[in-house]
């Protein structure tokens, strides 16, 4: 067992607009070669970049995901998405609400965190207010209660991104991060696609070992011969070693982003990894709770990728309503096809597409159908609607909202179901039109209705303070002194 130091793996997390993908682009553009840069031309997840550290040429891989969503949807599965994440703050900005998320996302999972304070080349920069933003949200940087290093950078200038550099290297050298290039390959799926040439693809991180072509890789219940490896830059390779991201196509399913793969000599070998794994995820389910006899939201979600469905999923199940639950009737990769449409017909669901087109005739069919397509390229709209959806789910319920109480001290007249009534106020506001319930100790005798209110014999329009007065009720009951009028109203809510 050879074992050697191997490239961190790097997560950049934050803040939408605080700078995320400009960071990535600067670093992308600066540390990776002119001609390495220039030829990534398709969306590989994570790319690897060259630093020179202590005299030294050091490789970082950079993960290129969506945000913290899918950063926990990675952990939900299993994986050690990243040895060191990358928390942006805008400088002149400081702590946001995603923010936070992303910083308890990356301690949840045990991960190093480095603070880059971006866009210093603002006016408006203000690192020192910035910094103790984040100090008042729990986040303890170095010299400030805590041990969390932290760098100002611009995605413009590249000020300050060599150091922010090396800040990765020494956390990572403090990790002590290793590997054995000599054992066979495992890591995890990071993301996974269905590409229109190359079929079922994934992209793979490796963590330990050196995958080699004509091997095999499973990943769950799916797997796929290693007929050519593709580099972040779409260069074939024979071989690839840790930390290094990789492209697997030829897939017999697509695995989900975060299931931990291995690789296989031959595909009897994979063959018996696979039948002892467990099955894959099933077509209809529950995504959220709702007791039993209320109602559910089915919905058909269509993504990109699978990190994307991960994430989605993630977030939609934070959504929590009493009445209303979330039924994932089908989720996949790709565009949304006529089948999903005739399945929304057949259940009655909303269909949500994720960066994703729609087939022609899917579009004609909903067209002649009347269903929905509704289509996303951010998740907080796509969970803003799921919830809107939720709320119009809901069945209506209807309740009482008592509004004042009488006491009756004297019963005047009874002409039919119309009672002339002499009553003491108790408490809240009475007015003409109120419906109102007749109560004797304790006991419903029926309801009615107010229509006149008097005081020293003339009419008004309310009763809302102490004192005695005269009022007209229609009603069936027997009034008598002694008995207890409830007025109230009947609200409908969601």
């Amino acid at each position: 067992m050879a074992v050697s130091p191997r490239p961190p793996i790097v997560a950049v997390m934050g803040h939408i607009d605080h700078g995320k993908s400009s960071l990535l682009d600067y670093i992308r553009k600066a540390n990776v070669t002119a001609g390495e840069a220039g030829g990534i031309t398709q969306h590989v997840s994570a790319y690897e970049a060259v630093h020179e550290h202590e005299g030294q040429q050091r490789s970082i891989t950079f993960l290129d995901t969506p945000g913290h969503e899918a950063f926990r949807a990675l952990r939900a599965r299993g994986a050690v998405a990243a040895d060191v994440a990358i928390l942006v703050i805008a400088s002149e900005e400081g702590v946001k609400p995603q923010t936070i998320e992303a910083y308890e996302a990356a301690v949840e999972a045990g991960t190093p965190v480095i603070v880059a304070f971006t866009k210093i080349d603002k006016n408006g920069s203000d690192i020192e207010k910035a910094k103790y933003s984040a100090v008042e949200h729990g986040i303890y940087l170095e010299g400030l209660g805590g041990s969390i290093p932290y760098t100002g950078v611009s995605s413009k200038s590249g000020e300050g991104v060599p150091e922010l550099l090396d800040l990765v290297l020494l956390t990572a050298d403090l990790a002590e991060l290793t590997a054995d290039p000599d054992a066979q390959a495992d890591g995890f799926i990071l993301e996974s696609s269905q590409d229109p040439k190359r079929g079922l693809s994934a992209t793979l991180i490796i963590k330990n070992g050196t995958l080699h072509t004509g091997e095999y890789v499973v990943a769950g219940k799916a797997m796929a011969p290693v007929r050519f490896i593709e580099n972040f830059i779409n260069a074939r390779i024979t071989e690839a070693t840790p930390s290094q991201p990789v492209r697997i196509s030829g897939w017999s399913d697509l695995p989900p982003a975060g299931t931990p793969f291995v690789a296989a000599a031959t595909k009897k070998e994979a063959e018996h990894l696979i039948e002892a794994t467990t099955s894959g995820v099933m077509t209809s389910y529950a995504l959220s709770n709702a007791a039993e006899g209320d109602v559910e939201l089915p919905l058909i979600l269509k993504t990109d990728v699978t990190g994307s469905l991960e994430a989605i999923k993630h977030e939609l199940r934070k959504i929590a309503h009493e009445r209303v639950g979330i039924r994932i009737v089908v989720e996949g990769i790709g565009a949304v096809s006529e089948g999903d449409v005739k399945q929304a017909a057949a259940s009655g669901a909303h269909i949500i597409a994720f960066t994703v087109s729609t087939d022609s005739n899917a579009r004609d069919l909903a067209e002649r159908t009347g269903i929905s397509i509704e289509s996303f390229s951010i998740i907080y709209e796509l969970f803003e609607r799921v919830k809107t959806l939720v709320d119009e789910r809901a069945p209506q319920i209807t309740v009482e909202e008592i509004l004042g109480e009488a006491k009756v001290l004297k019963a005047f007249s009874v002409a039919g179901n119309k009672h002339v009534l002499g009553a003491k106020w108790v408490s809240g506001l009475l007015t003409p039109g109120d419906l109102i319930k007749v109560d004797r100790r304790g006991i419903p005798l029926g309801n009615g209705k107010l229509t006149n209110l008097q005081v020293a014999r003339s009419d008004v329009k309310e009763i809302k303070m102490e004192g005695e007065f005269g009022l007209q009720v229609e009603t069936k009951a027997d009034i008598a002194a002694g008995d207890t009028l409830v007025a109230f109203r009947t609200v409908t809510r969601k």
